[in-house]
């Protein structure tokens, strides 16, 4: 998802943020007593909250690396986490 598939009002949103605010739509469409069109509308919302946190996960996942060592057990350097 690139910036400018994000929406405004998530720009800037930490993915804690996101979460809760994902959480707080599921909680409400399991109680059951929304209406269908709003229903319908934090559905949407959470679609975009979901995929909002899906960039911000791979990106931190991206960022993830894990130091190596050398014989002697002392750091020389960085590589990614899955190897690549």
């Amino acid at each position: 998802m690139s910036d400018a598939a994000v929406p405004a009002d998530l720009t800037g949103t930490s993915f804690e943020k996101a979460v809760a605010e994902l959480e707080s739509i599921v909680a409400r469409l399991e109680r059951g007593d929304v209406a269908l069109d709003e229903s319908i509308a934090i559905y949407e919302r959470g679609e975009l909250l979901k995929k909002h946190c899906e960039t911000l996960l791979s990106a931190a996942e991206n960022r993830i690396e894990k130091i190596r060592l050398d014989r002697a057990g002392k750091p020389v350097g960085t590589e990614p986490l899955d190897g690549a």
